[in-house]
């Protein structure tokens, strides 16, 4: 009820809360941007990136290291604990290792195993330790169904008691919005689930394909899997319908093709074109998994600073930025340990000198601000979905979350990208912060790669909290060096791989940039009276905002 209540309120005041300007010229903001440092940044990147961390991976001991690291910086710089006077929020989780998988195409009789980490790639079921399946494949296109748009894979079938093929992703046809909500894999695997299926082989499609190296893939398919635990023990979004899950090098998918109604050719093509489409495969598969499971823990750190304003120091701005990386992995080159040091020691070092910069202020913000330094991002936003889902002040009072995730500095930077700032009154203030420093505000390079709903800000939007998601820009300044071909390049040979070091340059004055630009849009939501809101008509506000929870 509460809830309802402050949402109708903030949808009664979007004019208000437009024209409520905050001055960033003030002595104030500047007081503020010379306490950012960029010795402190660098110094806080080159502690969370070194060996000794061991890559910083979940529920390890170098893990902990950084959040103790963490906790301390948080304490030092002015905060108090965030979560019932701790400083740290155990996240209950499910490790799942996978130990063995065998999948194999039965057609006409004769069997065809495939072969792990050749043909297809799986992670363990975190529900049991021994799954299989054998069924009839039907394959179901992108596995969406979407009635907003008209669009439905299942439309002409019935998947019930099948194995499901499905392309990766969504289709390229759908605006930018319902493309993301529909790509993320959660929402397909409900999706699957409600129409019978038992068990799922995944295609990536051309772009997927692009995007990430099938070694890349496979290297990171031999990490252990998480899901957080609920108070029964169980894994949340964990599946069980689902008694078989891999994905598809493309040989394989197409062998699993042979004999069908279309060629995998053709499926890419009409995929492409947001063609609807399904049929059965001519073949039967067997699918088999042997896991071993482990309940451990690993901890949120939350630093909190409240506010001033007895009105308004009971609704919280959340600035969270994810402190796990890979840890130890297949060596490559020679280097096993992925130290993270874009991503993601840049968003924690910024988001540690933003609570620096207000606690050392001489007038605490009207709203109270939380600090998240969240566990278990690289495993699918688990340790945000976590703190979302047992938030330490009521979901309703988080009144944004102000997102940093992975910036990489290697080339010179003219703008910056807020990720979701068309998508709320975020958006005004992410630009006037970002036109503060110097710099402007960039659009989205890739809407392709749905980015909005790949980082910590999503567990936040899925409950209705607006959210900007702030990384580097793409303009470089120079025609002939231009930065999204550089920042292309890094993502297709450094992005989650060893090789994200030390050894990489660090652009200190762009960093510094990006820090002073992130705390400027906390410093704004927090003197505004008025809270930020969902735009109108918005994808995201509609679905998850206030207007979703009204009757």
């Amino acid at each position: 009820m509460r809830l309802a209540m402050l949402a109708a309120c903030a949808l009664a005041l979007p004019s208000l809360a437009a024209a409520q300007h905050v001055d960033l010229r003030s002595s104030e903001v500047t007081r503020a941007f010379e306490v950012v440092r960029p010795e402190a940044l660098e110094a806080h990147v080159r502690f969370l990136a070194d060996d000794l961390l061991e890559g910083r991976g979940t529920a390890t001991r170098g893990y902990d290291l950084a959040a103790r690291y963490v906790a301390t910086q948080f304490a030092g710089a002015g905060l108090e604990p965030g979560v019932s006077g701790e400083w740290f929020q155990p996240v209950p989780l499910r490790r799942t290792a996978l130990e063995s998988a065998t999948v194999t195409l039965v057609r006409k009789g004769r069997e065809r195993r495939l072969v792990l980490h050749q043909d297809f790639v799986a992670s363990g079921d975190p529900n049991r330790a021994v799954s299989e399946v054998a069924a009839p494949v039907m394959f179901v296109g992108f596995g969406i169904t979407a009635p907003e748009l008209g669009y439905d894979d299942f439309a002409k079938i019935d998947a019930r008691g099948r194995i499901v093929a499905v392309l990766s992703g969504a289709p390229p046809s759908f605006p930018p919005d319902q493309r993301a909500h529909y790509s993320n894999g959660k929402n397909k695997d409900a999706n699957l689930i409600a129409h019978g299926a038992i068990g799922v082989l995944t295609i990536r499609t051309p772009v997927d394909e692009q995007r990430s190296t099938w070694e890349r893939t496979v290297r990171q398919s031999r990490l252990p899997a998480m899901r957080w635990l609920d108070d029964e023990g169980r894994p949340r979004d964990g599946f069980p319908e689902l008694k078989g899950s891999v994905l598809l090098h493309r040989r394989a998918a197409e062998a699993l093709f042979e004999g069908a109604p279309r060629t995998l050719e053709q499926v890419f093509a009409a995929g492409e074109a947001g063609e609807p489409q399904a049929f059965a495969l001519p073949v039967e598969v067997r699918l088999r998994r042997r896991s071993r499971l482990a309940d451990v823990a690993s901890p949120n750190v939350v630093g909190l600073l409240r506010g001033s304003d007895p009105k308004l120091r009971d609704e919280v701005i959340v600035y969270s930025a994810h402190l796990d990386h890979l840890g130890i992995s297949t060596p490559v080159e020679g280097d096993s340990i992925n130290n993270g040091a874009f991503d993601n020691a840049t968003g924690i070092a910024a988001m540690i000198e933003v609570a620096r910069a207000f606690a050392s202020a001489k007038q605490r913000p009207r709203r109270s601000i939380l600090f998240v330094a969240v566990t278990a991002e690289e495993k699918g936003l688990v340790g945000s979905d976590y703190f979302a889902e047992h938030p330490p002040v009521p979901i309703g009072d988080i009144v944004a979350d102000i997102n940093l995730d992975m910036f990489v500095m290697i080339h010179p930077m003219k703008d910056l990208i807020a990720y979701g700032a068309e998508h709320s009154s975020l958006g005004p203030i992410a630009r006037q912060a970002v036109e503060r420093v110097g710099l402007k505000l960039g659009p989205d390079p890739s809407p392709e790669e749905v980015v909005f709903v790949r980082s910590d800000q999503h567990s936040f939007v899925r409950r209705g909290v607006p959210a900007v998601f702030m990384v580097h820009g793409h303009d470089s300044g120079d025609p002939e060096h231009p930065g999204e071909e550089a920042i292309s390049q890094w993502r297709k040979t450094i992005y989650h791989s060893p090789q994200d070091d030390l050894s990489q340059p660090l652009d200190l004055d762009a960093f510094l940039r990006f820090t002073r630009a992130a705390w400027a849009i906390g410093y704004v939501v927090a003197r505004q009276t008025a809270r930020p809101t969902w735009n109108a008509g918005d994808f995201f506000g509609d679905r998850f905002g206030p207007r979703a929870a009204s009757p």
